[in-house]
């Protein structure tokens, strides 16, 4: 998933994109749709993941805070995203010197703050090509 394009960054978090393989034939038996060329993803959709590493987020309950504001701002912006397999990932470390709580309203307000300017980016970004039949 990582080996997409990179959409959007912000100062903490990476927004990766892989398009989507075409739909899988539903007729066709289960030994030859799992075949190397069959689809990742068996609906075209809007399809999301978080990625929060230990490493940039100490606590569990931080981590798990951090994936909450992530599925909830994509919730926000989803119709405006293209059909494809999206991945938010936590690139840098929280502060745990600004944000002693593990789970603030602070930290959840700067977090989501954050994301909703990369899902911006990223929606401007694919609107942008779109109006310019793809190139860039």
């Amino acid at each position: 998933m990582l080996a997409g394009s990179t959409v959007a960054r912000t100062a903490h978090f990476a927004l990766h994109r892989v398009a989507l393989d075409g739909p899988v034939n539903r007729n066709k038996p289960l030994a030859s749709v799992m075949t190397s060329d069959s689809a990742l993803f068996a609906l075209s959709d809007v399809w999301l993941g978080a990625m929060v590493a230990k490493r940039w987020a100490k606590r569990a309950v931080t981590r798990n805070a951090i994936k909450r504001q992530i599925y909830s701002v994509s919730a926000d912006f989803e119709t405006m995203l293209p059909m494809a397999a999206h991945v938010v990932r936590l690139r840098a470390a929280i502060d745990s010197k600004q944000f002693i709580s593990a789970t603030s309203a602070a930290l959840k307000m700067a977090v989501r703050l954050e994301l909703q300017q990369l899902f911006a980016r990223a929606t401007a970004r694919s609107q942008g090509l779109a109006l310019t039949g793809g190139a860039s």
